[in-house]
């Protein structure tokens, strides 16, 4: 099958920074389509960066010039560059994935999600 492991949350200062990464693995044909959902507690998940195979990326307005999406060059793991971290940014952020398993037909998409990494930013 496929697992998505996430790595890189922790405890930071507002105006500070951490890296998460997001690593694909297991029967895959290709990763498709990734992104960073992050929800704060009591509140609805919400979608902060995206990023297509071709490294198009999207990001909500809330962290635009603050965060950078990427994925490396198999596009099998995704990271997320936060920078200038404020308070209001602490929440579980979660990897999503689309993927095309191997052996099977690749019109169909399997979405696979991540366990969630806990980022809190202190003020």
């Amino acid at each position: 099958q496929v697992q998505l492991v996430e790595s890189g949350g922790g405890l930071v200062q507002a105006g500070g920074s951490l890296r998460l990464s997001c690593a694909a693995s297991g029967s895959i044909f290709s990763t498709e389509a990734m992104g960073w959902y992050r929800q704060a507690q009591g509140k609805e998940r919400e979608l902060a960066a995206s990023i297509t195979r071709d490294g198009r990326a999207n990001y909500a307005d809330s962290v635009k010039g603050r965060f950078t999406i990427s994925r490396d060059s198999a596009g099998n793991t995704m990271y997320l560059e936060m920078n200038s971290l404020k308070p209001e940014d602490t929440a579980v952020y979660y990897c999503r994935a689309e993927v095309i398993r191997a052996r099977a037909s690749t019109s169909v998409r399997y979405i696979y999600w991540g366990q969630g990494t806990q980022v809190t930013v202190s003020s």
